[in-house]
């Protein structure tokens, strides 16, 4: 059996495929294409959760998406379980396991339900004003109690067995949204030629028409119509129809993230088949039918097991063939209500009473429900229920006062009208507009080629929808291109005709009463928590939102965002759009981690990006560090000797003979066009015009701001062609940079772009003997001193292999940076090598590179800079050039703050005692006595033992550092105060002669 609940004669599932489940334990069984809700339904369950807070009991409260209260624990084995599973969406299989969540020791028996007795503490916004003495608890006890407390679920403690896949996709329209509009919108663009994606979060296409058991279209039932429209799609080569699929963002330029369930649903899936799957469309037009929520009615305890949405019980009965109860009274402000009590008496369920708040319903619905002898009471409210884990009575009155009356129930549906779902028009920076007379926000202006059709664009009538959808779809797919024409529009009508809706708090729930009528199911928000926030003073609609956590949950708001604003209006005084509207952000429902990482998992999760040399490196002995993404030699360690030894040994070896370097990992960007030297004097605060072709210039790269962004060495190939580079960690963010400027700033330059840096392999030959190293080597540059002085370039061959030569020094010695192409680094790496290494050279990693620089006082960006610092700052204003009328972060450099006096400068230190070294980040003051807080005036940037100077070093960032020069500040560490001088920042060379021998 598959539920006693099961009605013969509803329903579309077929009862002889059945899907053994457990459920805390105990074995249950559903119907192949049954919900976990539907199933539990089936099985006369309807207790699934309990709620974050007051660990209230609650049931399954909608059909779709938008569910609050069913989150459930869903596993295959240990590996493959994941928590917070929306029942209502997850489909049941063979062999599943269910878990109850967020209580202890069962779902019937929660010791955590006393916070529903001690609720008057946890009113909106305690946690702002308690936890807070003494102050001495907070680590012992407030914040481990906290941390137990929060989160819904628990967290898998195993790998995930499951994997995951991802696709790219272009299309002319995409249609978000398998119900009637979506349908007909999908087939007038498919019949004009365009390439049309249609998805859907459903197993099954149809939308409301799932549950609508009236609706007729081209003289065919709505279901039936939608199944042979779906399969019409299907059979079209030029469409992609996607069903469990969710298009849960909506990002520039019309892109369209989708995340599709794959196997989710599958008892038994294949091998090698993935769980999801990650797609990002990129459409030229996008139709948005995303439909619209039903709203629930705002009442005391109106969050019990057994109250559920019209529409969720209607889905049930018509789509599962599930009764929600035996006898179910209905609670409306709207006349869909109807609908559903109707379907139910015909399927021979009890409707002892339809409640509706409105003095006069719609007369269609209304003659209905009388004739199948359903008592109705107009103008009458349900003020409180009864039953602790199922509902089991309602008590009624009449609106105003009266005699109340109780009746016997054992499930509650309710309507309180439908909010149009524009959540992805809005997150697409669409505005929407304030309909006052149906009390909805409905879409206005669009940001992005898309459109709206259908209930999320306030379309109600069949008729008028068809008609809207087809012409939305055939013009859509026209305006991107398509040349056929759109013929098969449908005709279509409802049964009835709908009227009514209310938002805010209902009779009994209004602001005299301190009764628990729920608007955030999940959160436990209730309609008094929104009124005390605005007592309080929260005027602003994201301010109460974050004081009450209303709209806050993983549903996002999506059944109580209009009532929490609705009832905020109502305290303020003000009309709704004066309030404001929460802001709708991606995903539009969760998304799992293993969709979104998809194969950037172990190994994958974080690349290596390995040089062409690193094989050779590695067998050349070389410890790596880890730069970015980069694997980069750290030092070269020979048999014996630790890191500070091979450290000491190789800045001697390059001070004295020369050493090679693999400097492959340099930003390298190709500027090309009839405009570079426009671009580039843009981008960067030195002059570029002046720059010959062959000649290079360090370069200083600001931002709007005028903080250093970046640095490089830029050498000029040709009047239109220049080789930039940049830091290691900085080529992608410099090259977005300039993209970003050349797209938006600066359209009209003739400039390409090319990132580079996997193009080229560099080898750096540095030190007195570089140029007798690479000398035989060399063909078509000449190398002399005179032909190819400091900051020249050249193209020739190396080793037989093109090359772009550099004379460009990071040590101050004599130095060549060569470029070859990446696939003959390694071969051109070993050459210079082995004739190095007979000269008596070394090979060197970064961290003597390192030393080497600060021996000359030259900086690296984001180790020496902080993005605070100006070129003045950090002794390079003569970088910025004084004749140039416009660049990025010229005006920003001219802010008063940024040219007064004791700003923060770097500065070279040396200790009193030479052999200790500082800590980098380690604070400086002047007065090492100064009672605390004391001033800081700045920190260390770099520290290191100099080898070639017998001492240690450092550089540091202090502030009015060049007006200290040999002052003497201090370095407070744990146990020791360290006194320092304050120098230039040159230790070693300071005449600058031996870079240019």
């Amino acid at each position: 059996m598959s539920g006693a609940n099961r009605i013969p004669g509803f329903g579309r599932l077929t009862p002889a495929r059945t899907a053994r489940f457990t459920y805390d334990g105990r074995i249950l069984t559903g119907l192949e294409g049954d919900t976990v809700a539907s199933a539990l339904l089936a099985n006369g369950i309807h207790l699934a959760g309990r709620s974050f807070k007051y660990h209230r009991p609650r049931g399954i409260l909608t059909a779709g998406p938008e569910e609050p209260n069913a989150l459930l624990d869903v596993s295959r084995d240990p590996s493959r379980r994941q928590p917070n599973v929306r029942a209502t969406v997850q489909d049941v299989f063979d062999g599943m396991k269910i878990s109850t969540q967020n209580r202890w020791p069962s779902i019937s028996m929660d010791f955590g339900a006393i916070n529903d007795l001690l609720s008057p503490i946890f009113a909106a916004g305690f946690y702002y004003k308690t936890f807070m003495w003494p102050k001495s608890f907070w680590h012992k006890i407030y914040e481990p109690m906290i941390r137990r407390a929060a989160g819904l679920g628990v967290a898998p403690d195993e790998s995930d067995g499951d994997h995951y896949a991802n696709r790219y996709a272009h299309c002319d329209v995409m249609v978000v949204g398998a119900g009637v509009a979506g349908l007909t919108a999908a087939l007038a663009a498919a019949e004009t030629g365009a390439s049309v994606f249609l998805v859907d979060e459903n197993p099954t296409v149809g939308g409301a028409l799932r549950h609508d058991s009236g609706a007729s279209i081209d003289g065919q039932s709505g279901y039936d119509w939608a199944r042979a429209t779906a399969e019409k799609l299907k059979a079209m080569a030029n469409v992609t129809l996607l069903t469990r699929t969710t298009a849960f963002g909506y990002y520039n330029h019309n892109f369209v993230a989708l995340a599709e369930r794959v196997t989710d649903h599958l008892a038994k899936p294949l091998k090698g088949a993935p769980r999801e799957r990650l797609w990002q469309v990129r459409a030229r037009k996008v139709v948005m039918a995303t439909g619209a929520i039903e709203r629930h009615m705002v009442f005391a305890n109106n969050d019990r097991p057994g109250i559920m949405l019209a529409s969720a019980a209607r889905t049930y009965l018509n789509h599962y063939g599930v009764a929600v109860g035996a006898k179910v009274a209905v609670y409306t402000a709207h006349d869909s209500a109807y609908e559903a009590a109707i379907d139910l008496k015909k399927a021979g369920v009890s409707i002892p009473v339809i409640v509706d708040c409105r003095e006069k319903p719609g007369d269609s619905v209304l003659a209905a429900a009388r004739a199948l002898g359903i008592e109705v009471l107009t103008d009458h409210g349900v003020v409180d229920t009864a039953g602790r884990l199922r509902v089991r009575s309602i008590t009624v009155d009449r609106n105003g006062g009266g005699s109340k009356r109780k009746i016997e129930v054992d499930a509650l549906i309710m309507s309180s009208g439908w909010t149009p779902s524009v959540h992805l028009f809005s997150q697409s920076r669409g505005k929407l507009k304030f309909d006052a007379a149906t009390q909805r926000f409905l879409p206005h202006i669009y940001a992005q080629d898309g459109i709206c059709i259908g209930a999320c664009n306030g379309t109600d009538d069949m008729e008028a929808l068809l008609t809207e959808a087809h012409v939305a779809g055939s013009r859509l797919a026209q305006e991107a291109g398509a040349t056929g024409q759109a013929h098969s529009q449908p005709s279509g009508q409802n049964a009835h005709g709908w009227t009514g809706g209310m938002i805010g708090a209902a009779e009994g729930a209004g602001p005299d009463d301190a009764v628990k009528a729920f608007i955030d199911f999940q959160h436990d928000v209730c309609a008094k928590d929104i009124r005390l926030a605005v007592r309080e003073g929260m005027h602003s609609i994201e301010h109460i939102k974050r004081f009450t956590t209303n709209g806050m949950a993983s549903d996002q708001g999506k059944l109580s965002n209009m009532h929490g604003l609705a009832i905020a209006a109502e305290m303020l005084g003000k009309d709704i759009p004066e309030v404001g509207l929460t802001t709708f952000r991606a995903p539009y429902t969760p998304v799992t981690f293993g969709t979104l990482i998809n194969h950037s998992r172990g190994d994958l999760f974080d690349p290596t990006r390995k040089t062409p040399m690193h094989d050779l490196e590695t067998a050349l002995g070389a410890d790596f560090e880890d730069v970015g993404n980069w694997k980069r030699a750290w030092y070269y360690p020979r048999p014996g000797e630790d890191m500070h030894a091979a450290v000491n040994r190789e800045c001697r070896t390059v001070r004295e003979v020369a050493g090679i370097f693999n400097a492959s990992t340099l930003g390298k960007i190709e500027v090309v066009g009839p405009d570079a030297v426009k671009f580039l004097n843009l981008l960067y605060t030195n002059p570029w015009d002046t720059l010959k072709p062959g000649k290079c210039r360090y370069g200083i790269m600001t931002r709007e701001d005028g903080f250093i962004y970046d640095d490089g060495v830029v050498g000029r190939l040709a009047e239109d062609r220049f080789h930039v580079t940049t830091t290691t960690g900085g080529a992608p963010r410099v090259l977005a940079h300039m993209e970003d400027y050349l797209q938006t700033e600066f359209p009209e330059l003739k400039v390409w772009l090319t990132s580079t840096t996997e193009q080229w392999a560099v080898i750096a030959v540095q030190g007195p003997k570089a140029r007798e190293i690479i000398q035989p080597f060399v063909e078509g540059i000449d190398i002399s001193n005179e032909a190819f002085p400091h900051m020249s370039v050249a193209e020739g061959r190396f080793c037989g292999v093109p090359t772009r030569l550099f004379r460009v020094s990071f040590t101050g010695e004599i130095g060549y940076e060569i470029n070859v192409p990446a696939d003959f680094g390694p071969a051109v790496f070993k050459a210079v090598w082995e004739r190095a290494q007979a000269m008596g050279a070394c090979l060197y990693g970064t961290e003597t590179m390192h030393v080497l620089r600060a021996e000359k006082g030259y900086i690296i960006v984001g180790q020496d800079t902080d993005g605070t610092l100006t070129p003045d700052d950090a002794n390079y204003g003569w970088a910025v050039s004084k004749k140039k009328t416009d660049f990025v972060g010229i005006r920003g450099l001219r802010r008063p703050d940024l040219v007064r006096q004791g700003r923060k400068q770097l500065v070279g230190l040396i200790t009193r005692d030479p052999n200790e070294v500082l800590e980098e980040g380690a604070q400086i003051v002047a007065d090492p006595n100064q009672p605390k807080p004391m001033t800081m005036l700045g920190h260390v940037t770099s520290s290191y033992w100099s080898e070639n100077l017998g001492r240690s070093i450092a550089i540091a960032m202090v502030a009015g550092g060049r007006s200290r020069m040999g002052e003497t500040l201090y370095v407070p560490m744990p146990g020791k105060t360290i006194a320092v001088e304050v120098t230039d920042m040159v230790f070693y060379d300071k005449e600058g002669a031996r870079i240019n021998g």
